[in-house]
């Protein structure tokens, strides 16, 4: 094998300007990989925490109340037009102790009891309609953290106190510390000092969202002791639809994960790898047909070179291995470059791009491109190699 290596470097140095364009092809090839890879996952990663930045990976409530078609005589026939019945706000049943459950599960790191309903908040002749979202502070600061949002004031949420959205104050015309009159259906008041306001980047929440403290929303929405919704979080955010199934089999109640809420996201996620993937592919592809261009010429250059090596004793085995281990080298050595240059194009993204987000590579995508870049240049080469081990010895020296 040290013969053979000898060899196909010695050919590699004798053709230095094709080895030269060759290998700086390949390097701009795994450039391009490991870059539009590393922009994609950061983009990705970049929405999914958007995403989750406002909502629970699952999200468990009772389901819908439908109608019941009513009991009728055998042999007779019924047809009915009817329409949806209309929903209320329900309570949970034994929510205390399915909470405890959801807690016991393993894949399961925060479980939150929420009670939400709509109401009108109202400051002099304003109103707005709102959405009240009662929780506790400390179990829901571990599903959504609304403290890292505030822009104003700060997160206090107890009786008489509240957190609303930064577009709701500016509409309503108040700031921290200003009274605020909510008013729910069945004529249920409460009056509340606003204590913090945030902002969490989503127009439609953060002109609707008002929260009060549990208890108090619970009276304020007429649901006393109960709550609406439970909210989770699980250990890897990509299991959640598996464990938002296994929440549905055990609690009987309606469970859905993120990725089913937000169904529209993942399949532009899913579009997106797609794109990078085929990105990928067709990179390698011209790298490949480079190498094995490049390989083929060198076959024909050193036609006569070679049937001197098989008059000498070179095996076609040998000569075979001489052209692929050319291959492995083009595509090794244009690895370590090309990687190089895509970090650097990472970088250059982070301190020069628009800033709108961060990347970072992958410390697998680095020994990943290099890999399927090192074992293109094999396959490459494999044409190539099996055209230069088949040459007649006599034919080849005789070659002009």
């Amino acid at each position: 094998m040290w013969i053979e290596f000898n060899i196909a470097l010695k050919f590699l140095r004798q053709g230095f300007a094709q080895t030269l364009l060759i290998l700086i092809g390949i390097g701009v090839g795994v450039a391009v990989i490991v870059f539009i890879t590393t922009l994609v996952t950061g983009l990705q990663a970049n929405i999914v925490n958007r995403t989750l930045g406002t909502q629970a990976h699952i999200r468990v409530e009772p389901y819908e109340e439908v109608n019941r078609q009513a009991t009728i005589t055998e042999g007779v026939r019924q047809i009915a037009l009817e329409d949806k019945r209309s929903q209320q706000l329900r309570s949970i049943n034994n929510w205390q102790q399915i909470i405890t459950a959801l807690e016991a599960l393993p894949d399961v790191t925060a479980v939150s009891p929420v009670v939400s309903g709509p109401a009108f908040a109202k400051r002099g002749a304003a109103t707005m309609s709102v959405s009240v979202i009662g929780i506790d502070p400390v179990r829901y600061e571990r599903i959504i953290s609304i403290s890292d949002d505030i822009i104003s004031g700060q997160f206090r949420i107890g009786a008489g106190d509240t957190v609303i959205g930064s577009k709701l104050a500016s509409d309503l015309g108040v700031r921290v510390g200003s009274k605020l009159r909510l008013e729910a259906t069945g004529g249920r008041t409460a009056v509340v000092t606003i204590t913090g306001i945030f902002d969490l980047g989503v127009r439609e929440l953060d002109s609707r969202f008002v929260y009060l403290e549990l208890k108090q929303a619970q009276a304020l929405l007429g649901l006393y002791g109960g709550v609406t919704v439970i909210d989770l979080t699980v250990k890897d955010i990509f299991d959640a639809s598996r464990v938002s199934d296994q929440i549905d089999r055990l609690t009987n109640l309606k469970s859905e994960s993120w990725m089913q809420i937000n169904s529209q996201l993942m399949n532009a996620l899913k579009s997106q790898s797609l794109s990078s993937s085929l990105i990928s592919f067709f990179v390698a592809l011209s790298v490949a047909f480079g190498i094995a261009s490049v390989l083929a010429i060198s076959v024909t250059q050193r036609t006569r070179e070679i049937g001197i090596l098989r008059a000498m004793g070179a095996r076609k085995e040998q000569m075979l291995r001489v052209f692929l281990i050319q291959g492995a080298i083009l595509g090794l050595f244009g690895s370590f470059a090309g990687a190089g240059a895509g970090w650097g194009m990472v970088w250059i993204f982070n301190e020069f791009g628009p800033r709108l987000f961060d990347i970072s590579p992958s410390l697998t995508i680095i020994p990943v491109a290099t890999s399927i870049a090192t074992i293109t240049g094999v396959i490459a080469a494999i044409a190539p190699a099996w055209r230069a081990s088949r040459l007649d010895p006599v034919a080849a020296i005789r070659y002009v």
